[in-house]
Order: structure tokens, then sequence, then C-alpha cells
């Protein structure tokens, strides 16, 4: 029987569903908590045939991922897709160099590379984000010098290494909701729209889910975002602005609890598929 070892964190609803989902598919699933693991390459033996990646925290999921792969284990996904997706700048880069449609950003590290910034994306209001961090934390809609300013203040003073990298993008007025697709292997599997009055739909922050028809534009778009980051089981968060679909950021250890239901779709099945026909290419 294929095993897959599950590399966790706190157990969500998500690992749980790809639990039941390997179970019903006859495939060996074993739990594996990466807080409880001593990862010594002397005496570290992998007892699975294929490592699926899911912890919460991006730097221990991270940091095991380039372990496991040094002792030649396949994981899903792999730390070139990790290193990329985890860094919003990275996926920007990687998204424009490949001529994906996506947001204009920038980078800078200090006040007034900032405020050039803004003028290079056609001015305030702009959007700062950690380039490390996910479930819409630390996001601001900024909409003057005086904002500016202040956020970067708090970040100096209070802030990681990490969070003194401002990075900067074009604010876009959502109708109100924005789309995120699923694709695993080289399928966009199913999307939905997450809705809310908020400018930030994250369904972590209350972001009600409903179902997206794929169509071809939206399967082709979220297939080239794939591309750009090397492939695997990805989320990708698309806005819906006045020249078309544009991909904002891509996802490596997505949730899906509240996208099941709504499109009809197993995700965690499809997730299980992949791992296991993995497997087999590699016998």
């Amino acid at each position: 029987m294929p095993t897959i070892g599950l590399f966790h964190s706190t157990v969500r609803a998500e690992e749980k569903l790809i639990i039941r989902a390997a179970r019903e598919k006859k495939a060996g699933i074993k739990l594996i908590d990466i807080r409880n693991e001593v990862f010594n390459p002397l005496h570290y033996r992998p007892d699975f045939d294929i490592a699926l990646e899911r912890s919460v925290s991006t730097v221990k999921g991270g940091y095991a991922t380039e372990f496991l792969e040094a002792l030649g284990a396949v994981v899903i996904n792999p730390s070139g897709v990790a290193r990329i997706c985890e860094d919003k700048f990275l996926t920007s880069l990687a998204l424009q160099k490949t001529g994906v449609p996506t947001l204009k950003f920038a980078m800078a590290f200090s006040l007034e590379q900032a405020m050039a910034a803004v003028a290079d994306l056609g001015g305030f209001p702009v959007v700062v984000k950690p380039p490390l961090g996910s479930w819409g934390r630390m996001l601001a809609k900024v909409n003057d010098r005086d904002s500016l300013e202040a956020i970067i203040e708090h970040k100096d003073v209070l802030g990681s290494p990490q969070q003194k990298a401002y990075y900067l993008q074009e604010y876009i007025q959502k109708p109100g909701r924005d789309i995120r697709s699923f694709v695993v292997g080289g399928e966009t599997i199913c999307a939905i729209y997450r809705t809310s009055s908020h400018w930030i739909t994250n369904t972590a922050l209350g972001g009600k889910a409903t179902n997206c028809p794929v169509t071809k534009e939206l399967s082709q778009l979220s297939l080239q975002a794939a591309k750009a980051v090397r492939g695997g089981i990805l989320a990708i968060d698309i806005i819906e602005t006045s020249e078309g679909l544009k991909v904002n950021e891509i996802n490596h250890t997505m949730e899906f609890k509240n996208s099941e239901e709504p499109t009809g779709v197993s995700i965690s099945g499809a997730i299980v598929d992949y791992c296991l026909q993995k497997i087999n290419s590699n016998d």
C-alpha cells in the first residue's frame, strides 16, 4: 500500500479531510507532527513513499521540506515552489517574468523609496503588505503620505527584519469579491468567489465562499500562474479588474475547508490522487 507522509503542525479541518480522503482511497497515511521531529540526517529514515507538507508554520514547513529533499524524498510541494509562493514579492516577480497578468508592485526599504514607488504605481491609495504572511493579516490600504509614514515607522521600530522590506501593490477597487481557483497538477479543478463588504476578502477574515464557474479564461490564467511558480498543488488568488482577470497571490499550502461544499469538488481527494500519481511516476 502506498503511504503518504502528512507533515503537519496543528491538524486543521483541511488535514482531516485529506486523512479521510486517503482512507477512502485505500492509501496509507502517516501523520508526522514536525514539532516532534528531530531532523538529523545521520539518523532520520523516511518510512513513507511521498511527503505532503501541510504545516501552518511556513518556516518549519520550509526547513522540513529542504531536509527531506536532501535525503532524496519527494515532497509536495517542492521547496522551489514553496520558496516562491511564501514570498509575495518573489511571486510577483515570477508572474511578471513569465507574462502572467498581475497587479503592479514594487519593493522599497525606506520612506522616500516607498513614496517614489507610490508615484510609480499611480499614486494613492496603495496596499502595503508584509512579503511573508497569510490569512490577510497586516495588510494596509494606505490613502496618503501621513498614513504611509506611520506604517513604516511602526514597522521600523517594532517589526522583524522581514517587516523592514516594504512590499507595495497598486490598489484595485474590487466588485465586492475576488476569485480563488484551485490547481492540482495540470488542471484547474474548481474555483470560488470570496465575497465581503470589506476590501480584504479572505475567508479567514469572514469572506463568504460561493461557487465560481471555471471558464476557459479562468482556467488558462490559473494554469499559467501555476506554471510560473513551477506547478503543484496551488490556490491562485485572482482579481477582476477593468483590464480583465489578474493574479494577486499564490498559496502553496492553501486552506480549502470552505471551498469543497460550494464547489461540490473534493479538493482533498484531488490532493491525495496527485500524491498517488507522483508515487507511481517515481516507481
